[in-house]
This record gives C-alpha cells, sequence and structure tokens, in this order.
C-alpha cells in the first residue's frame, strides 16, 4: 500500500480523534465555540475540500472530508453550547466573509478561489483568537495543537503538492497552532475563573 495513504488515514483518526477532548470540553461547557467562526468554516472548509480534490490532493482530503462533517456538529452545537460573547467586530468579520464568500463562489478559477478560500478561514479564525486572548480557558488546547498536527500531515499524504492542494492545509496548520499559541500565553497572565 501507498505510505501516503497511511499517513492519511493516520491524521484521518487524529482528527476525529481530536475532537473527542473538544466534544467533552463543549459538553462540559468548558469550551464555549464560537458560532460565526464555526459557520465560515462549515462554508470554506467544504468549498476547499473540493478543491483539494479537484487539484489532485488524493489521500491529502480524507481529513478535511471528516473534518467537514464534525464541523457541521460544532456548528450546530454552537447555538446551544457556545459563546454569548459576539461583539460588533465579530458580527463585521461575519459580514466580511459572507460577501467574500459570495464572491469567491462566483469566480471561475480554481488557484483563486482557493486562494479566496484561505483569506476567508483565516478572517473566520478572528472571533475565536479575540475570544481566546480575552478567555484563554474556554478553549480546549490540545484540540488546536491536535488540529494542526493533522493538517501538517495531510499535506505531506498530499498526492500532489500544488497550491491547490497546500494552500488551504497550511492556512488551518498556522490558525489552529495560533489559537493554541494564545491560549498558552493568555493561560499564563489570565487566571482561571473559579
Amino acid at each position: 500500500m501507498d505510505f501516503k495513504f497511511f499517513i492519511s488515514i493516520f491524521a484521518t483518526g487524529l482528527a476525529i480523534g481530536g475532537y473527542f477532548p473538544y466534544f467533552r470540553d463543549v459538553f462540559a461547557r468548558k469550551t464555549k465555540p464560537h458560532l460565526f467562526t464555526w459557520l465560515i468554516w462549515l462554508i470554506t472548509q467544504t468549498t476547499a475540500t473540493v478543491g483539494l480534490l479537484y487539484g489532485g490532493g488524493k489521500f491529502g482530503s480524507f481529513s478535511l472530508i471528516a473534518g467537514t462533517i464534525i464541523v457541521a456538529v460544532v456548528f450546530l452545537l454552537s447555538f446551544r453550547y457556545g459563546t454569548k460573547d459576539i461583539t460588533r467586530s465579530d458580527k463585521l468579520v461575519l459580514v466580511l466573509a459572507l460577501l467574500a464568500i459570495g464572491i469567491w463562489w462566483q469566480l471561475k478559477n480554481p488557484y483563486v478561489a482557493v486562494l479566496m478560500a484561505c483569506t476567508i478561514d483565516g478572517i473566520g479564525y478572528f472571533p475565536t483568537l479575540r475570544k481566546s486572548f480575552k478567555n484563554p480557558w474556554d478553549e480546549t488546547i490540545l484540540f488546536w495543537v491536535l488540529m494542526a498536527a493533522t493538517d501538517l500531515l495531510a499535506i505531506v499524504s498530499n498526492a500532489q503538492y500544488n497550491f491547490l492542494t497546500v494552500a488551504y492545509l497550511a492556512t488551518l496548520f498556522v490558525a489552529n497552532l495560533s489559537v493554541a499559541l494564545v491560549c498558552v500565553l493568555r493561560r499564563q497572565v489570565v487566571p482561571k475563573k473559579a
């Protein structure tokens, strides 16, 4: 069997397994997903997964396909278990992202579409980064680290390496690692609520 296939299976298992501590903490109300972030991610990840398949990513798409399904579940859970701390800047980010998504879907160029997906998805992290900076104890650090590892493994398991197969996964890697780092650093100065 192909080595990249095994890496992809491992990455997919890691992606799925990485959500277990996240779901545990969501149901325990320790982690509060941001509705706007997860909506943006659902739209962009679905479209980026199609782009990765179009670009020949093959095995590298396995973890994104599984992740897209789980992102949909987290989005639905965020209505009940998500943060109620939604600011004007969060609303502005959502409107800008939705406008960009509308433009993006009209594009006929897969390269520009993937670039837009990277940009929009990156923007989608801002509400969660803002929330994590303010309340670093409201996120599950292990989840974000596991998602970054999954993204890195998905890049390695791609059948082809090109802009369409690497850009989106690289964006996710940097963004997931950023959320984890913000939480780790801010927990050093923000006391845990009783």
